[in-house]
């Protein structure tokens, strides 16, 4: 059951162990004022303060490449955490638990693109211990300044809550960030905890819970498991994207990717420092033994680690949506993957039947003039399915030649040598049945590591 923000706020006020300083810039003491209106804010309380002029913040906490950033807000943390135990360890350093609570956020009534922030806390899980981070990332939803600022100030109170109280259980913790907001008006698309008070949660559990609690549409995880903020990686970069269980991957997928990514080189003069490679997992494909398996979802992404490449999660079922999606985090290409034997569906008119302008919309989201769709070829029975033969139905026969004809959608050269029959399925019966062959159909170093560690058996 939700705990209303005032309730929240005085809780934190009355636990005469809490003593922390609060730093917003650039949406105003949003957070802070629910302290203050709940009573009791003078035994919690240490300091407040807003620095709107760039010029004091530089002052305070160095100067800063982008004043609304994950680097920022973790200097804010550490410069005004550091105070707190310079100023107040000696006086009452064995009674107290220290934090520090800092936010840098742009909000704005013409830009929704503008309406995000970083916001995250440092405390002491008990007097005298290490220090513990979590760190989140924000974007508004709300249209008018006033309503994102209201949904700041709330989160703020929720994210100290659920720091201090609710640490023992990820999907609780996670939860507990929506109370008293609402669906829709915010989405969190990252979160990171560090320190002893968060030994016992992984982060990529806790990230998986932000799109499985459609708080976050898609998150994303670096080769070595890190949560990474995903504007940040993809910003100015070139996308090559594929969707696939991955349950392992495949040498079949790897082989794919390498000859979609050289004819992506090639083609659109692209250099290897701005392409980015992309392996995408959605939530239905998580869930499509009818429940979330947290420890499957780690060994497809620790397995996929192992190739270098990043992983993102999504809750995106159709490519359109995806494409959006990353369109609003890069303005550079954007190519996706996908087999010819999916081809029928991406030109199945229900699977748009939302959208008001029908399939016609849907391709209109799709595609743009910096986007395609590279398609490998589907063997199956001694038959060969490509872009070029395949045929939809009559009424999309004319749509889908256009897309063809202006290289929308295009053939990957050079599969013929590929066996696109074996899928991750069929690896993964072999695996689990003691069949050695299946050690041939993945990558070596894939599949060592899960020999090694034992995976998807």
């Amino acid at each position: 059951m939700n705990t209303a923000t005032p309730k929240k706020a005085l809780k934190i006020n009355s636990d005469e162990a809490l003593y922390g300083t609060f730093a917003e810039i650039g949406a105003g003491q949003e957070v802070v004022r629910h302290f203050f209106q709940a009573g009791l804010a003078s035994q919690t309380v240490a300091k407040t303060m807003s620095a709107y002029d760039m010029t004091f913040s530089d002052e305070i906490y160095g100067k800063a490449e982008r004043y609304v950033s994950q680097p920022r807000l973790v200097k804010m943390l550490e410069h005004e955490y550091s105070l707190l135990e310079q100023r107040l360890q000696k006086k009452r350093g064995a009674r107290t638990q220290f934090f520090a609570f800092a936010d840098t956020v742009s909000t704005s009534s013409q830009n929704l693109q503008r309406c995000h922030g970083w916001m995250g806390v440092r405390f002491q899980d008990s007097p005298g211990s290490e220090p513990s981070d979590i760190v989140i990332h924000v974007r508004m939803r709300e249209r008018q300044r006033l309503q994102q600022q209201e949904v700041l100030g709330i989160l703020g109170v929720n994210l100290l809550y659920a720091a201090f109280y609710l640490r023992s259980s990820g999907p609780e913790l996670i939860s507990s960030l929506t109370d008293n907001i609402g669906q829709g008006r915010m989405e969190i698309d990252m979160i990171r905890t560090s320190g002893p008070a968060f030994r016992h949660l992984d982060n990529r559990l806790l990230s998986l819970e932000l799109v499985a609690q459609k708080i976050s549409p898609a998150v994303l995880f670096a080769p070595d498991g890190q949560v990474l903020h995903a504007s940040d990686v993809f910003f100015g970069k070139n996308l090559l994207v594929q969707r696939g269980a991955f349950r392992p991957v495949t040498l079949t997928n790897v082989e794919i990717l390498s000859r979609g990514l050289e004819q992506m080189r090639q083609k659109l003069s692209l250099r290897d420092d701005n392409l980015l490679v992309l392996f995408e997992i959605t939530m239905s494909n998580l869930q499509e033994e009818g429940s979330l398996d947290p420890q499957d979802f780690l060994n497809r992404v620790d397995s996929l680690g192992q190739l270098g490449h990043p992983v993102l999660i999504s809750d995106f079922s159709l490519f359109y949506q995806l494409k959006g999606y990353l369109r609003q985090r890069t303005d550079q290409w954007i190519v996706q993957v996908i087999g010819a034997a999916h081809l029928d569906k991406l030109f199945d008119s229900q699977y748009y039947s939302e959208l008001a302008g029908g399939i016609l919309e849907g391709f209109a989201k799709l595609f743009d003039s910096r986007t395609k769709v590279f398609v490998f070829p589907f063997k199956s029975d001694q038959i060969c399915t490509t872009a070029q033969s395949f045929f939809p139905a009559a009424e999309q026969l004319h749509l889908f030649k256009y897309l063809l004809a202006n290289q929308w959608i295009e053939d990957i050269l050079g599969c013929d040598d590929v066996d696109t029959s074996i899928h991750s399925a069929d690896v993964r019966r072999m695996l689990i049945q003691g069949d050695p062959k299946w050690e041939s159909l993945v990558p070596p170093q894939v599949r060592d590591y899960i020999k090694k560690h034992n995976l998807f058996r």
